[in-house]
């Protein structure tokens, strides 16, 4: 987190520093000297370790990103708090995402907009909300999409909806900021599963487990159960590094 730029009197706002990338960032910018606005979806663990910190550069605020009023609320008290509210917001993160897996037959469509309305709609939301701060500052706006947004997967679909749509708001975004001074700025990670926490191993077992119950008999029959838990040992092994022996139990559901 090398800095080439003078932190004095800047403030950025991070989305998802419950953990991951936006907790490790919101510590690194503030050790650079910035004011911090770490948005957490919930008060507890990550929150309360950043607002341990007693610093009054590190601003912790409750910010459930599928949230309008939430969301409002995020950007009454940033200019309420800023030592200058009209010379705005000079960076935004958006960070804050969900994963999932599932090949298509097996993902609902539930699945699908689940995963968009944190992904795609949380960052356009967010962004929307805090744009006319951003603007004020001439400052940049940071999404943190994915290869995934760039390249297709098997079984990961939802996710890369989500991640695309994020790409292309941002390109768009992009050219409509340029007027204005304001930089967009994409961040697309590799494989960090592991290490942001976004997948577990025991998430991946109970969506595994809804993926599969929640198919319809043709898609089980015609894909199999061998098929099924190849492919949930090949998210175990990338999230833990351990292959879990898997089986069916005799009422047909997935076990270990």
């Amino acid at each position: 987190c090398n800095s080439y730029i003078s932190a004095e009197g800047k403030a950025v706002l991070i989305t998802g520093c419950d953990k991951g990338f936006g907790h490790a960032l919101a510590k690194c910018l503030h050790a650079k000297g910035f004011t911090v606005f770490a948005g957490c979806l919930l008060m507890v663990n990550g929150a309360r370790e950043l607002r341990n910190m007693k610093s009054d550069r590190m601003k912790v605020l409750q910010m459930d990103v599928c949230s309008d009023q939430e969301v409002a609320q995020a950007v009454d008290f940033v200019k309420r708090t800023l030592k200058e509210p009209e010379e705005g917001l000079w960076g935004l993160v958006n960070n804050a995402g969900i994963s999932t897996f599932g090949e298509v037959e097996f993902a609902s469509l539930d699945n699908y907009k689940k995963v968009a309305e944190v992904n795609l709609w949380g960052t356009v939301r967010v962004t929307k909300a805090f744009l006319p701060l951003i603007r004020r500052a001439k400052g940049r706006v940071v999404n943190i999409t994915s290869m995934l947004g760039r390249m297709a997967s098997p079984s990961r679909s939802c996710y890369c909806v989500s991640k695309f749509g994020v790409a292309a708001f941002s390109d768009c975004l992009r050219q409509e900021m340029y007027r204005w001074g304001v930089r967009v700025v994409l961040i697309e990670p590799s494989n960090f599963v592991a290490a942001t926490g976004i997948l577990t191993a025991a998430g991946i077992d109970r969506q595994a487990q809804a993926l599969w119950s929640g198919a319809t008999l043709t898609v089980r029959q015609d894909y199999g159960s061998e098929h099924f838990a190849r492919h949930r040992c090949c998210w175990f092994f990338q999230v833990s590094f351990l292959i879990y022996p898997l089986h069916l139990n005799s009422d047909g559901a997935l076990c270990s």
